[in-house]
């Protein structure tokens, strides 16, 4: 985000010439550069993050880290922050932050602020005061917080009066999102006693929370894994360091996908099948949907097939639902997508709002409490609507890729977490952007 960009009110995608081919490294994981800028504020001593992602996540949280009186010099354009950590012990006695539509900083920084004595304020977007936060802050009640949400349902803004964390022992209900337990689980390093967390229930998005443990052993603390429900994580804080991050395998789906859907081939620079993300799975799903799959050291590639529909549990790779569903509309057959009751309270409800919307399409729709199942039927023209959601406009635009006249609303929503979307995915698929304006192709 090299400044502010004016983008139109809506945009039309054009179709590609033919089979989408090309090659693309996607900015770095969003849901790795906040975890790694939080550890790094919580650190002793000076880190340097290398290939963090620029977007309005990524600048919300570093403000934010800023007004807590963590000293930070971000060259966004270089993608390097170095972070003067502040050894567990955060200097604001008070602050006030406007975290907008960031849920990572409003959660991670909702139990940061517990650390210090003082008193917090968290708000944000409208779509923010919707989104429940209770189960955090009666779990930093349970540890001696004065937490409370001011919004019905438990929801922020979030206010906050502390004396400090001692730690102990302390639980997450296993249903919510995987940001409330990152969030718990962060500040525990910082915490005399150290923090026990056990999971209750199911987990959502298992591979959410393993990233936040290989980022905070990264640098330095110490997490013991006693069982898949239960950490032991020491007193004893962070180290700082220099940390590469690795590109975003989400922001990398939209581009398989749209090898998937035109029968091309694209391969995604620095995804490996080792990395920290757990949304690396997907191009698994586009396998069993028929595509061609090839890992290599440096990178995947998908080369798009006759696709199939399946029936898929994507708990674990949840943000990847609405990419899936844009597939699925050309697939063979129904797909099926299960197991992601929890996606209904991110930045719009990605069931109900995602079905309505491929039903807008043309699509045959039925929506399900924990998912939905979407049957190919012939799709036409229509205006999209993104409810200010960056993977409703990401995903749902590559079905303008097949479909003329696909209209997006409100692109700019996707500097979220990718502002040079539309740039990119121009590029890549060799779009006619002759109609576009200049803020939209850079």
């Amino acid at each position: 985000m090299s400044g502010p960009i004016s983008l139109p009110a809506e945009i039309s995608i054009p179709p590609s010439r033919g089979p989408v081919c090309g090659a693309v490294r996607p900015p770095g994981s969003k849901s790795i550069t906040n975890r790694a800028l939080v550890c790094a504020a919580l650190a002793a001593g000076r880190s340097r993050l290398e290939g963090v992602l620029d977007s309005q996540d990524t600048r919300v949280m570093a403000d934010a880290l800023g007004a807590l009186g963590v000293r930070l010099e971000c060259d966004w354009r270089a993608e390097t922050i170095v972070v003067q950590g502040c050894d567990g012990r955060i200097p604001a006695r008070s602050a006030t932050r406007d975290c907008a539509a960031s849920g990572t900083t409003m959660r991670f920084l909702s139990a940061v602020c517990g650390l210090a004595p003082g008193t917090f304020r968290l708000d944000g977007t409208a779509r923010m005061r919707q989104r429940p936060i209770g189960d955090l802050l009666a779990a930093l009640r349970a540890l001696g917080i004065d937490a409370v949400a001011e919004s019905p349902g438990d929801c922020p803004p979030v206010m906050i009066r502390s004396t400090g964390l001692e730690g102990g022992a302390t639980e997450v209900a296993g249903g919510t999102s995987s940001h409330v337990a990152s969030g718990r689980a962060r500040a525990g390093p910082c915490m005399p006693r150290g923090l026990d967390i056990t999971f209750a229930g199911d987990l959502v998005s298992a591979p959410y929370l393993e990233m936040t443990r290989r980022v905070m052993e990264a640098f330095g603390a110490r997490c013991t894994v006693a069982s898949p429900r239960h950490w032991r994580i020491a007193a004893g804080g962070y180290v700082g360091r220099a940390y590469a991050i690795e590109p975003d395998a989400s922001a990398a789906s939209y581009f398989l996908a749209a090898a998937a859907i035109t029968g091309g081939r694209v391969t995604i620079a620095g995804l490996t099948r080792d990395g920290l993300q757990g949304d690396v799975a997907f191009c698994e799903v586009l396998g069993r949907m028929g595509c061609d799959v090839a890992w290599e050291p440096a990178g995947v590639t998908v080369a798009g097939r006759a696709a199939r529909g399946i029936d898929v549990d994507s708990n674990a790779i949840s943000d990847t639902v609405p990419t899936l569903a844009a597939v699925a509309l050309f697939a063979a057959g129904p797909t099926t997508i299960r197991n992601v009751a929890h996606i209904r309270d991110k930045e719009t409800d990605r069931i109900g709002d995602l079905a309505r919307e491929l039903t807008r399409l043309g699509a045959d729709v039925v929506e399900a409490p924990d998912g939905l199942s979407i049957t190919p039927a012939p799709l036409h023209a229509a205006e999209v609507a993104t409810y200010d959601d960056h993977r409703m406009a990401m995903s749902l635009a590559l079905v303008g890729l097949r479909v003329a006249g696909v209209v997006i609303r409100d692109p700019d929503c996707v500097g979220k977490t990718f502002p040079r979307y539309w740039a990119t995915l121009a590029r890549v698929a060799g779009l006619d952007t002759s109609d576009w304006p200049p803020a939209l192709r850079r």
